[in-house]
């Protein structure tokens, strides 16, 4: 249920009518003169923020609901105004969204696609959401980017890093800041095999939904295409909290890596089961046993602590980068929290920001307009250096971070390091790609 910030003027009206798939009361349905979902008034505007508060990714939850609270103040002309003055558009200018104060409302994804979707149609029915925005798990974003896009509102992801998002389920309504499984996999490869050398027998342990299904068939495409040969890929149950009877078997493979394609939660607990049960002292193969975490975050490095010293992984964004942009939102995010954000607070910052962007330079909350503001887009200055908004498949294209464990941090929030700034060239790929094919855009839908 959405837990709303704001207090609804007037009387609603409790008409129902059919609309591109999703019934919405009459009050929030277009009307002659607005034409599309959600229009709204003259003096506010309604975001819905649909985050994980409960599941094994609340913590990516938690730090994704500060960064949007941030997102809204610096919007509404608050606190120090962040990335906006750093945005390399110059489009917004503290006075909300096209002169409308933003206000919000919030849902608990519980990291469950079906407790997703209804409270983010709640949102939208009830509350009357224009966007939506939110989630750390792919699994949520793609049914909610679909139900976003029967509704006809425009849908800004969260974290999410399966491929499906902006590959075989992507939609015209939906639009991901955050990077991909694929551009993880063809990041790390040629770290790992300056690292770890050529010759290497890998075991998967995969989280069983489409995340951990794309990631895995990257890491695997691009540590094969190196030499690396895959010896076992073992599917875990999201719900899963000890993986002792998942480790167990790596030891007796013949592998000498461990891919840990699990996060939030599940990663904390893999790792740590691995480390109990030795994989970091052991040998294989005549060499020293390796793991490996393919996306990794600040919050799990906390959780996971001293285990993951020397791990690689890869990362969408990472506090300690020292450009402007980065280090304005660290700066107004520190102030504000009393220690740094997440990559997950990063991307659900920017995308608020992009989202408030599109509509101002479009002139219209029109999601149609909104589209076409960001298909395309170049943009600067959000902490990710150049990055480019395709128009062919939605998708972000920009730098990419590996980094590792660090050995000796120098405090708590020290956790990992960058070893590597992938550029984009590397990781940018055609949109018919293999691991993305399957799914066609389709045009976008204003709800009318």
């Amino acid at each position: 249920m959405s837990n709303s910030k704001f207090s609804r003027r007037g009387v609603l009206k409790t008409g129902m009518v059919a609309s591109a798939g999703l019934a919405l009361p009459q009050y929030l349905r277009a009307d002659s003169h607005a034409g599309f979902t959600n229009a709204p008034g003259d003096s506010e505007v309604i975001l819905g923020f649909n985050v994980p508060q409960t599941g094994p990714y609340a913590d990516e939850g938690a730090d994704e609901l500060r960064a949007y609270e941030l997102a809204v103040e610096h919007l509404n002309g608050g606190g120090d105004g962040g990335m906006l003055g750093t945005f390399s558009s110059k489009a917004l200018d503290g006075t909300g969204i096209l002169g409308r104060e933003v206000k919000y409302v919030t849902g608990d994804t519980q990291t469950k696609s079906d407790a997703a979707r209804a409270s983010a149609r709640s949102m939208i029915e009830k509350d009357g959401a224009v966007m939506i925005t939110g989630g750390s798990s792919s699994g949520v974003a793609v049914a909610v980017q679909a139900l976003c896009q029967e509704a006809g509102v425009i849908f800004m992801a969260g974290l999410t890093h399966s491929n499906d998002t902006t590959g075989k389920d992507k939609r015209a309504n939906g639009f991901r800041h955050f990077f991909n499984s694929y551009m993880s996999g063809a990041a790390l490869a040629p770290v790992l095999a300056a690292n770890y050398g050529t010759n290497r027998k890998a075991y998967h342990l995969t989280a069983d939904y489409n995340w951990g299904y794309t990631t895995e068939e990257a890491v695997k495409s691009s540590t094969e295409a190196m030499g690396w040969e895959t010896v076992n890929a073992v599917k875990t149950p999201l719900t899963q909290t000890d993986f002792s009877s998942y480790i167990a078997p790596v030891l007796n493979s013949g592998a000498d890596v461990l891919v840990l394609n699990h996060y939030g939660g599940n990663m904390v607990n893999s790792l740590t089961n691995a480390v109990q049960f030795g994989l970091r002292e052991a040998q294989a193969n005549g060499q020293n046993f390796e793991i490996v975490v393919p996306l990794y975050s600040r919050l799990m490095a906390k959780g996971a602590g001293a285990n993951v010293k020397g791990i690689f992984g890869s990362t969408n964004w990472h506090w300690s980068l020292q450009d402007a942009g980065s280090q304005a939102f660290v700066r107004s995010f520190g102030t504000k929290y009393g220690f740094p954000p997440s990559q997950a607070a990063h991307t659900t910052y920017v995308q608020t920001l992009l989202y408030a962007d599109a509509v101002t330079r479009a002139g219209s909350f029109n999601p149609c307009a909104v589209v076409e503001a960001l298909e395309d887009f170049e943009f600067d200055g959000l902490g990710n250096g150049p990055t480019l908004y395709r128009g062919a498949d939605h998708q972000c294209f920009k730098d990419v971070l590996v980094v590792k464990g660090k050995e000796n941090p120098e405090n708590e929030f020290d956790l990992l390091e960058i070893v590597e700034v992938t550029p984009v060239d590397q990781v940018t790929y055609a949109p018919d790609h293999p691991q993305f094919a399957g799914g066609a855009l389709g045009t976008c839908n204003p709800g009318a």
